[in-house]
């Protein structure tokens, strides 16, 4: 299942996975997308690795971005994840 994190001013996604426990290791997918002409631009991060794949239809710059966001709010996306997602944490 996939949360709802954050939409930014050009209708690009961030969602996240429920935590997910791998290899004795808990981790988050990150997904991300963002509509063009034809479909999607679309890239996948794991944190707490931040390996990013399946990036395909992002510009480099907005790759850049893309990747200060998720680093600079990877402690949150985690907690949400932790707690199912944005609307449950938020009543905690």
């Amino acid at each position: 299942m996939l949360y709802n994190f954050m939409e930014l001013p050009d209708k690009t996604l961030i969602s996240h996975s429920e935590l997910i426990r791998k290899d004795g290791k808990e981790q988050v997918k990150v997904y991300i997308e963002k509509p063009i002409y034809g479909g999607f631009a679309t890239a996948t991060c794991y944190l707490p690795e931040y390996k990013w794949t399946e990036v395909s239809g992002f510009t480099e710059k907005e790759m850049e971005h893309l990747k200060d966001i998720v680093e600079s709010e990877a402690h949150m996306i985690f907690e949400f994840a932790a707690n199912g997602g944005f609307e449950n944490a938020a009543n905690l």
